[in-house]
């Protein structure tokens, strides 16, 4: 029989650092202190009514592991309770996360508005899939208030965001947005995973939907493919909770656990992070092989005051132009030796993309530059090692541009 420490407690008063640890804690009959992993398909039942009453939803014990897990579920209460939600789901990846967020909700004939500055998968997901499905969708410079309140119909059921986005760290007005997108009753869904729980919480700023990647911070580590859907009861239960249970897109359990373990420890790395990613921000905004420099927490990035309203810190990211083109970007990536070229984020080990033929390659020229998206452009993902030898790396790699 599994117990519930936070159905015993007041969690809502804890502090986040003390939910990451214990929110949501699940203990079985042996009084275990880490979450235990129940790699279980299935699950069997007293008797025939038991089963009954959980298929007809008046039992909330667990049926199957594609509709709910203990070791999921102690995620997802955890998460939930640390972003200030009414409920949230565990997804298989973080696009399985935005396609089921979208897909569950709209229909032939709705209208979905997003900014155009997203991931690959993201714009692939609203620029082909979606219109595809008969949605009708509009791509917009996020950053423009003007350009939601133009787009905006009666038929919108939602709109989708990323803020800070990727690569190119917009920063998007989560308030004004959500105040147009709720003015036709339509939901605002944003993208959180470059900001991570533990630097910005978009349902503060009227999000009613928000996305992570657990892939990125949450784990922390490059280990494990996650995701996550908050929300309030209604969108949970009436709107995911059917499409999950019917199509699958589910968070294995012991995938969850490796999530519940990186959440106790999140904040701590995502400050490091911070900390290393602003010195090195400020050490190459001026370098003379370092054209263009975008990081939030800097005056000089173009939303700096918004930014540091929404979010604690500038985040775990930079992007800058290399001097000299895609060349001179190849000759900086060459040139490394301790950060390594990869397009994935958050993790312990700083990592670095060229987003132009890599995560964006698939836009056009055109589209790209729309962007902001340069030949020379790297996104770094400063990682924990010793400040000292990332910046030492990187200066010795601009060296040889």
């Amino acid at each position: 029989m599994m117990t519930s420490d936070s159905n015993k407690k007041n969690t809502r008063n804890w502090r986040p650092q003390t939910l990451a640890v214990r929110g949501g804690l699940r203990r079985s009959e042996f009084g275990e202190t880490s979450e235990a992993i129940f790699l279980n398909s299935g699950y069997v039942y007293d008797t025939p009514e038991v089963a009954e009453a959980r298929f007809k939803g008046e039992d909330d014990g667990f049926i199957y592991s594609r509709y709910g897990n203990p070791t999921v579920a102690t995620l997802e209460d955890r998460i939930a309770l640390m972003e200030g939600a009414e409920m949230a789901w565990g997804t298989a990846t973080g696009m399985a996360a935005v396609n089921t967020s979208l897909l569950a909700l709209v229909k032939a004939g709705d209208h979905v508005i997003s900014s155009r500055a997203l991931f690959g998968s993201c714009r692939v997901i609203i620029q082909d899939i979606l219109p595809r499905l008969g949605v009708e969708t509009t791509l917009i410079d996020g950053t423009d208030l003007g350009q939601w309140e133009k787009a905006i119909r009666p038929e919108t059921v939602c709109a989708f965001l990323e803020s800070p986005s990727n690569p190119m760290l917009e920063v998007i007005d989560l308030q004004g947005v959500a105040d147009i997108v709720h003015s036709v009753g339509a939901r605002l869904i944003v993208d959180n995973a470059f900001a991570s729980p533990a630097l910005q919480h978009p349902m503060k700023f009227g999000a009613d939907v928000v996305i992570y990647s657990a892939t990125k911070h949450i784990d922390g580590q490059g280990r494990c493919l996650g995701g996550l859907i908050l929300g309030d009861e209604e969108y949970c239960k009436d709107i995911i909770e059917p499409f999950m249970r019917h199509t699958g897109p589910s968070l294995s359990p012991f995938n969850a656990w490796v999530m519940l373990k990186g959440l106790e420890t999140l904040e701590l790395r995502v400050a490091q992070h911070c900390r290393n990613a602003i010195d090195i921000a400020r050490e190459f905004s001026t370098h003379a092989n370092v054209e263009r420099l975008l990081y939030p927490e800097l005056d000089s990035h173009p939303r700096h005051e918004l930014a540091m309203k929404q979010m604690s810190k500038g985040g775990t990211l930079i992007t800058f132009d290399v001097a000299g083109g895609k060349d001179g970007a190849f000759k900086f990536l060459h040139a490394l030796q301790i950060i390594d070229i990869s397009n994935n984020l958050g993790d312990a080990k700083s990592l670095v993309t060229h987003p132009a033929t890599t995560t964006h390659a698939r836009l056009s020229e055109e589209e790209r530059v729309e962007l902001g998206i340069l030949p020379g452009t790297v996104r770094i993902s400063v990682g924990l090692e010793d400040v000292i030898d990332i910046k030492e790396d990187i200066a010795d790699a601009l060296a040889a541009v």
